[in-house]
């Protein structure tokens, strides 16, 4: 009844029952391979989670987490994390599920990102899900290449740039695309460039990023106007700060020379002393 890795172990079970004269049941040697079997091939789920070994499925949905659990197992396909207090995502958190498909991150109190943090997951993932969460930036170097459909929906987006270069990367799901709000925006020239400072979330603040790009904004173009704007005045301040001091220089100079040559006109001439010249002169 015994085979393989096990059959030694029973049959020297069976063998050191036979020699006080007890037999060992079959049953029993069975039951002994296979929970040593099951030790060694299961997988083990993580603490708050359940999780579904025919389908891969790992479900850690309202679970209280506050961090993305460790010990999720490498093969899992889809992994449920939505409606917890999960607020941000280590660049390690995801580097071994490989076969990944499906990642549910909605309803969660995610504001940051790490670089990379969505770098490894791998070539399989379909869908990747952060909506309702409190995201306000993100970049191409977080979300890598993946090509899974994404869902980014009700955040409150601080539009720029940036943002916009993400979404023209992302394989974006048309059926949430209007929900990618403008909670705050790069302001125009004339204005500040503080998007944090109270009351100066931007004239696109409130609207959808996508009908925005879509009508022809162009954060890229706005930011780089900006910053010329910015640079120009901080040269045009420092050459009026070097013409400043080039008057103020000579100014002074020139009251330093004027006092020098009052100076020089207050001192007594010294007298001539007789030479013998002068005194032969003087005899003719």
């Amino acid at each position: 009844m015994c085979t393989g890795w096990g059959e030694e172990r029973c049959t020297s079970i069976s063998g050191g029952r036979r020699g006080r004269g007890l037999a060992l049941h079959p049953w029993l040697c069975v039951s002994l391979l296979f929970s040593a079997l099951w030790g060694q091939v299961s997988p083990q789920c993580p603490a708050s989670c359940q999780c579904a070994w025919d389908t891969a499925t790992v479900q850690c949905s309202d679970a209280g987490l506050r961090d993305i659990p460790e010990g999720i197992p490498p093969e899992t396909v889809s992994l449920h994390l939505e409606r917890n207090y999960i607020r941000s995502i280590p660049e390690t958190a995801f580097r071994d599920l490989l076969h990944l498909r499906d990642l549910h991150l909605s309803h969660n109190r995610i504001d940051s990102l790490a670089s990379g943090a969505l770098r490894h997951l791998g070539p399989e993932l379909r869908l990747l899900d952060l909506s309702h969460n409190q995201l306000r930036q993100a970049s191409r170097e977080e979300f890598g290449s993946t090509r899974a459909k994404t869902r980014l929906f009700h955040n409150p987006w601080h539009c720029d740039c940036t943002l916009q270069e993400l979404m023209e990367t992302l394989n974006l799901e048309p059926e949430t695309v209007n929900g990618i709000m403008c909670e705050s925006s790069v302001r125009g020239m004339g204005e500040g460039s503080r998007w944090e400072d109270p009351g100066s979330q931007g004239e696109h603040a409130g609207q959808s990023l996508v009908k925005l790009l879509d009508s022809g904004v162009n954060f890229c173009s706005l930011q780089r106007k900006t910053t010329d704007v910015a640079m120009l005045v901080t040269m045009f301040v420092w050459f009026f700060m070097v013409i400043v001091y080039v008057v103020y220089y000579v100014r002074q100079n020139q009251a330093e020379a004027r006092r020098h040559l009052e100076y020089l006109k207050s001192l007594p001439s010294p007298r001539k002393t007789p030479t013998e010249t002068d005194t032969l002169s003087t005899g003719f």
